[in-house]
């Protein structure tokens, strides 16, 4: 069984969404952010860093919301959240994989935690995170996926990114193509899931 270590509606969220998508068993044990349980001496043992997620794996701690994915999607096959390792669309999905975690999801970061770059120039961020966003949408004209014909690890990434956005000056759905996207992303039971479970009812229904 898998071991989550998780806080409501922040990155975790993805790896929640994707156990339930994998149909496995796991438990969540949720970290409150406000008593800063994510800081406590027992979790920095696990992470370091002090965030989340952090999925028990066998026993051993496994970090790194990209990385979390990747190797779920490689453990279980045959759920198909990865395409086959030497096919053309493997190589696009790691490209998409890694260009998440080092582009929009450590400019998220910074938007939501400026105190770790002091002096950042919001504007000049903004305007990088909408260029992820033309980014993607000229990906998804005319595709249902951002890779191959099916939901990989990079789509539930994509999406939980794009709720990220929601309250920003022009969230991800301002773009025609991720607005259609995101529609068919918010009606897969597993996401509705995951937000009844981590009681977050905004975005998801709009």
């Amino acid at each position: 069984m898998y071991r989550l270590y998780a806080s409501q509606a922040t990155a975790s969220l993805v790896v929640h969404w994707m156990l339930i998508e994998l149909g496995v068993p796991f438990e969540v044990e949720m970290l409150d952010f406000d008593d800063r349980a994510q800081k406590s001496e027992t979790y920095l043992k696990l992470n370091p860093d002090g965030v989340v997620p952090t999925l028990i794996v066998d026993g051993a701690p496994v970090r790194e919301t990209g990385a979390i994915l990747m190797l779920l999607a490689e453990r279980h096959p045959e759920a198909g959240f990865a395409p086959p390792a030497g096919s053309r669309d493997r190589a696009e999905w790691l490209e998409w994989m890694v260009w998440l975690a080092n582009g929009p999801m450590a400019a998220y970061r910074l938007w939501f935690y400026d105190g770790d770059l002091p002096g950042l120039d919001r504007a000049a961020l903004q305007a990088k995170l909408e260029s992820y966003w033309t980014k993607a949408d000229a990906r998804l004209a005319g595709r249902a996926f951002l890779v191959g014909d099916r939901a990989t690890t990079a789509d539930l990434q994509l999406a939980m990114l794009a709720r990220w956005s929601r309250n920003m000056p022009r969230p991800a759905t301002a773009w025609p193509n991720l607005k259609a996207y995101v529609d068919r992303m918010r009606a897969r039971p597993g996401l509705k899931d995951v937000h009844a479970r981590e009681g977050v009812t905004d975005w998801i229904n709009d």
